[in-house]
């Protein structure tokens, strides 16, 4: 196994380097660790808005999962002189983003509520709001397994693009100068895959279960993954996987397998609608 002494982390560089786990990590292996995110994550132009034909007032409730589409959301209403009401509600995927939007609302609880940052804990966020009009704000391009899930779900919601993708600037050569890559979302292995071949990829670390899912797809070589029991951060992983390049250990391909227990969820949710539903009927 090749010796990994410079890894590239796609993420921006923490405000802290020192308190990354990326630094202990660097210092235990002597490791050069570089931070530049592969994508670049920006709000539509108020022009892309309109073409949706999307009545923001005509929902009782917005889904946000990043900060850039909190941003986007309020540049736009701004530019298009609408008074979001107080009486609007925010589902976020976790806490850090709910915090947000203290930027631009005066934070109230019984308005904003959050999730603990999995696909289970949002799903159950917004179905325990399935009677609110709900406008789920999205990246493009993003990973389908929300809009999927509340679609299967009779959810009524409006899908609204509020954010584009696009790669950065980083060139095949500075790539390849890296022993690793480590990479947090789809996008970044798109990004990847459209300035490298398959032979010219340094090693591949991936975190999220869509990372790795479009990584296997696309034959690269990813030799460490998070989370897992036992290694929640990509950080761990890449501990481990150095830890056992150094004691000589053969090192398979991290495989993809479907995650069952999301699909079980979502039967348990459907089911649990549909009792409500029959319920009410009667």
């Amino acid at each position: 196994m090749a010796e990994i002494k410079r890894i590239l982390v796609s993420q921006p560089t923490p405000a802290i380097p020192e308190k990354s786990p990326f630094f202990e990590l660097a210092n235990k292996y002597e490791l050069e660790v570089d931070y530049r995110p592969l994508i670049e994550v920006k709000g539509v132009t108020p022009k892309e808005f309109r073409a949706q034909r999307v009545d923001i007032l005509a929902h009782t409730a917005v889904i946000f999962t990043s900060r850039t589409t909190i941003d986007s959301f309020f540049r736009i209403c701004e530019d298009a002189r609408i008074t979001v009401p107080e009486t609007m509600k925010y589902i976020c995927s976790t806490e850090a983003i709910a915090l947000y939007l203290q930027k631009y609302i005066v934070y109230r609880k019984r308005k904003i509520s959050f999730a603990d940052g999995t696909f289970t804990g949002i799903v159950e966020q917004i179905v325990k709001h399935k009677d609110e009009k709900l406008l789920l704000s999205l990246s493009e391009p993003h990973k389908p397994e929300i809009p999927e899930a509340l679609t299967r779900l009779k959810i009524n919601y409006t899908p609204v693009i509020l954010a584009r993708t696009v790669a950065s600037d980083i060139t095949p050569e500075q790539l390849q100068s890296y022993d690793m890559l480590l990479l947090y979302s789809p996008w970044e292995v798109k990004s990847l895959c459209e300035k490298l071949s398959v032979e010219q990829m340094p090693v591949i670390s991936t975190f999220g279960e869509g990372t790795l899912r479009i990584a296997t797809e696309n034959n690269l070589p990813v030799k460490a993954y998070a989370p897992s029991p036992a290694a929640p951060s990509l950080a761990k992983a890449v501990d481990f996987y150095i830890a056992d390049v150094i004691a000589g250990k053969q090192i398979d391909n991290v495989e993809f397998a479907e995650n069952e227990q999301n699909e079980e969820f979502l039967r348990t949710q459907q089911s649990k609608l549909s009792k409500k539903s029959r319920t009410r009927k009667k």
